[in-house]
């Protein structure tokens, strides 16, 4: 597993009964995970501390409760980055700072490649790989089906103070893009791609991960540059494991470019009990030397 442990201003405290107990700068929340499936002792003070909890409806989603909440948003930093924590309704905070792991792997491989490089960022959500990539020197297509999120991100690149960067802010169904992009030949050194299990895009497009993971990858094959870079594929479906996506990478950006394929667990340390929860995998196809 790859753990994301460089983190000064995130940490997981304790898990426990399916909540995790997190440190989001100076604020606490508790939010479920599935994947948390022990009933250790909720020893760790923090726990009667949080500034807000979420609750599952049994009927599907859920809501926070307030106990002590100074603000409802916020900043937290992660190396030479700023980002803006809002609590949403869908127990998501606008971050996966697991992602870490993965930013820092994409700017090294961006700085060291000594050429210019241009990524499709897919599913960009609020732009942490956006970012990451953009302030390592590459030059980024930013692409996402909600409107707020695109928004969100452009706010984290001003935050961030990267809005002189060259990155290019659509608000588009995925799929549609790439074919565009086809049609108009334009290419790409590299392919970041952080899916949804489930979603559905801005003009109700469904997005089935299982179902159309594949077709979108092989389509994404036809933008890359003659010499590309990196492919990166994350995930957060049970159901499709690490090694799972490897082999998808290997069958189709494999087959058209040589390089070497991985994947990996990632996830972060929990401070409580020493031990590392698992948040998603990664699958990369990646240039070699």
């Amino acid at each position: 597993m790859r753990i994301a442990a460089d983190w000064k201003d995130y940490q997981i405290i304790d898990t426990s009964g399916g909540d995790k107990l997190e440190r989001w700068g100076d604020i606490l929340l508790v939010r479920p995970d599935p994947q948390i499936i022990w009933n250790t002792p909720k020893e760790h003070p923090a726990w009667r501390k949080a500034n807000a909890y979420y609750v599952r409806s049994s009927t599907g989603g859920g809501h926070w409760e307030e106990r002590h909440m100074p603000k409802q948003e916020w900043e937290i930093h992660y190396k030479g980055l700023t980002f803006l924590i809002r609590p949403t309704g869908f127990k998501h905070t606008g971050l996966f700072p697991e992602q870490a792991v993965n930013w820092d792997w994409m700017g090294e491989k961006i700085r060291r490649a000594e050429r210019p490089i241009s990524v499709l960022n897919l599913f960009a959500y609020t732009g942490g790989a956006t970012l990451a990539c953009a302030a390592a020197g590459a030059k980024v297509c930013h692409v996402d089906a909600s409107k707020g999120m695109v928004s969100w991100a452009r706010e984290n690149a001003q935050r961030c103070g990267l809005t002189d960067k060259p990155v290019r802010w659509i608000v588009d169904d995925c799929r549609k893009f790439v074919e565009r992009e086809i049609r108009r030949g334009n290419r790409y050194d590299a392919i970041v791609m952080d899916p949804p299990s489930y979603g559905r895009g801005p003009g109700g497009e469904v997005w089935k991960l299982e179902e159309q993971i594949y077709p979108l990858v092989e389509l994404c094959t036809q933008v890359l540059s003659e010499q590309p870079l990196f492919f990166l594929l994350n995930s957060y479906t049970t159901g499709l494991p690490a090694a799972a996506m490897e082999y998808l990478l290997a069958v189709t950006v494999g087959r058209a470019h040589k390089g070497k394929v991985s994947s990996s667990e990632i996830g972060l340390p929990v401070e409580q009990s020493g031990c590392a929860l698992p948040c998603g995998s990664t699958a990369i196809w990646e240039q070699m030397a």
